[in-house]
């Protein structure tokens, strides 16, 4: 057991960001799985599903307005082994395809933007049709899948023509399998996994919109990065990095000479700052792993001044 949860310190911590939201989902599938069993065994389900409710997101806006946090939530809690082993194996296999050629970074954002996105077009579908209204007292949504079809529908747009391999099928196109995904979505959008259904086509949306946004030069992702960052800087504060040279008194013939080595030092001190912002921005962009040995040691040296 130590070595298993010692594997998932390590994936989390490696900086990669598909990691570290799949390892959130399976902890918090794990917890939930575990918490069921136990409140069963002692006459206590009741507590179990009260709880859960506090997790999922209602498509009733009167209990919405009382859990407003599950709107973020409810993508990272999953009920039965398949429901979260697919939506992790798929937001790998494309998310692996993002991150390989535009960053980290952006599957964060389409995951999190396709997440809300999913969960508001749900509560929108559901609140708006008459065929759903006897359900929204008692309809919730859960499981990641409005962020992974955002990520799968994103990767599509970006390369359409990737090819990948699939079991008992062979060789297919991203933009087949995205196409295909959305319309099974669609046409089972009044089955018994309507809101799921809904769900994945408001992702879908966010996953297309967003990819042709990011051509364009508009990344959704930066506010999302920025407040993973900052709420990070709250449990565990940066070391101040701050570079600097000391001018050594000289002698009155050698006022020249001095000015000369000042000059050099002061641009020195440019040239090190800026080496230590790119490393920071690189940091912030693919992770610490990122870095060559030569950025990290030059990292370390600066920490110490």
């Amino acid at each position: 057991m130590k070595s298993i949860l010692d594997d998932f310190k390590i994936a989390f911590k490696t900086g990669n960001i598909l990691n570290q939201i799949i390892v959130i989902n399976v902890v918090v599938f794990l917890f939930m799985g575990v918490l069921s069993v136990l409140l069963t065994l002692s006459g206590q389900e009741g507590v179990y599903l009260e709880f859960s409710r506090y997790l999922t997101l209602p498509s009733d806006l009167g209990k919405l307005i009382y859990r407003p946090w599950t709107i973020i939530t409810y993508f990272f809690f999953h009920q039965g082994l398949f429901h979260i082993l697919f939506n992790m194996l798929w937001m790998y296999w494309f998310g692996r395809i993002i991150s390989e050629y535009l960053g980290q970074n952006k599957i964060l954002g389409f995951y999190v933007w396709g997440g809300i996105g999913g969960g508001l077009f749900y509560i929108l579908i559901y609140n708006l049709f008459p065929f759903f209204a006897e359900a929204v007292p008692y309809s919730n949504l859960l499981g990641a899948s409005a962020g992974v079809t955002a990520i799968v529908v994103a990767a599509a747009t970006f390369q359409p023509n990737f090819t990948v391999s699939l079991i008992l099928i062979g060789p297919v196109k991203l933009k087949y399998i995205a196409a295909f995904s959305v319309v099974a979505s669609l046409f089972q959008s009044t089955g018994a996994n309507a809101g799921g259904e809904i769900a994945h086509l408001g992702g879908a949306i966010v996953g297309y919109v967003g990819m042709v946004q990011l051509q364009k030069g508009n990344d959704w992702s930066k506010p999302i990065v920025n407040f993973v960052i900052w709420v990070k800087s709250l449990f565990k504060p940066q070391a101040k990095i701050k570079v600097s040279y000391k001018k050594e008194p000289s002698a009155r013939p050698q006022a020249r000479t001095t000015k000369k080595a000042a000059s050099k030092g002061s641009s020195i001190q440019e040239t090190s700052q800026a080496e230590i912002d790119s490393i920071l921005d690189k940091i912030s962009d693919k992770g610490y792993d990122a870095l060559s040995k030569e950025e990290k040691q030059k990292l370390f040296n600066a920490s110490k001044d």
